[in-house]
């Protein structure tokens, strides 16, 4: 249901270095670009993440309970691009562990822009 996501930026060099590192991790590529965004997917029938500046020509601002989660397969690509964000200056918001039900395993981080994002699996019992 959901096409894609927009984080709003006021660097979008700095922010898409992150973003193009980040993403590549689990085989996400940028596959729009215009002067003031850049989208990302690891395929044209998915989700993507895409990050724009404003375009009311406005400083870009964090939305308060706002997060976009990112699915993975697994606990290790959880820790991983948790450990990676962090890495490419992103701060801590929840160091990857499970949470709330069975099987949900996550991380939590803010990009350089202050947007909350989460990386996430679940895990079901055999």
């Amino acid at each position: 249901m959901i096409s894609y996501i927009t984080l709003g930026t006021n660097n979008l060099e700095q922010a898409a270095s992150f973003y193009d590192t980040l993403l590549a991790e689990f085989g996400a590529k940028r596959y729009i670009e215009t002067n003031r965004g850049i989208s990302w997917s690891v395929s044209p029938d998915q989700t993507s993440l895409a990050l724009m500046t404003p375009f009311d020509g406005q400083p870009a601002t964090v939305g308060n309970g706002v997060m976009v989660a990112l699915g993975v397969a697994n606990r290790g690509l959880v820790d991983r691009l948790y450990r990676k964000a962090i890495q490419l200056g992103a701060t801590d918001e929840g160091k990857p562990g499970p949470r709330g039900t069975a099987g949900f395993y996550a991380g939590y981080f803010r990009d350089r822009d202050g947007n909350k994002l989460n990386v996430f699996c679940i895990e079901r019992s055999p």
